[in-house]
């Protein structure tokens, strides 16, 4: 003769049961978004000053130029290309472990040049509204590469990136350009930066 299971340990079990499943499905669904769609990071350096400032937490859109297969950085579902003024996260070329966040310049197939700070692409001025100097002239110059480079070519498949806070940024000027398959996605938004609350929810150009 079976004995009968108490209706009570069933509902207990069905009730667990939902809870481990509605986890699941929240891990799965933040993993996917945070993969495929949408990534904070935390600003590091100041790079980027005043568009980005150290401890900035922004928000930065995947998908915007594609999906790609994790990992191999793999682009399956093509969406657009970077564009000159993006501010971009992307794998820094010399040190794969890093993500750097940097303003495009210089696209694929552009001559770049700079000449005391004064920035040319394909032999015509670039409004620069973005990059800011604070060095003495003299300083600056002692400095290769830091207001004088080119000409130089961005190869195929490649950009030319700057920090906006020119003479305290790592950046193209020094170590090179950027592979397209290495870009993770677009700034958006400061979701937060303390102390600097009149920055909650500022969009980044």
């Amino acid at each position: 003769m079976k004995t009968a299971i108490p209706t009570n340990k069933i509902k207990k079990k069905s009730a667990l049961r939902e809870y481990v499943e509605a986890a699941a499905i929240a891990i799965i669904l933040a993993l996917f978004i945070r993969t495929f769609i949408i990534q904070a990071f935390k600003i590091p350096s100041g790079s980027m000053i005043p568009t980005l400032l150290v401890g900035d937490h922004i928000l930065v859109n995947k998908f915007v130029y594609g999906v790609k297969i994790p990992f191999i950085n793999k682009t399956i579902i093509p969406v657009s290309s970077p564009k000159r003024e993006d501010v971009i996260v992307f794998i820094y070329p010399v040190d794969k472990s890093k993500d750097f966040i940097k303003r495009v310049i210089g696209l694929p197939g552009e001559t770049l040049e700079m000449i005391d700070t004064k920035i040319f692409i394909d032999g015509k001025p670039y409004d620069d509204k973005y990059g800011v100097y604070s060095e003495p002239d003299e300083q600056r110059r002692l400095i290769p590469g830091k207001s004088n480079f080119g000409p130089l070519k961005v190869p195929d498949g490649h950009l030319f990136v700057m920090g906006d806070n020119r003479d305290n940024s790592h950046d193209s000027r020094f170590w090179g350009f950027v592979p397209l398959p290495s870009v993770k996605g677009k700034a958006l938004i400061i979701y937060w930066s303390w102390p600097n609350l009149n920055r909650f929810l500022h969009v980044i150009h």
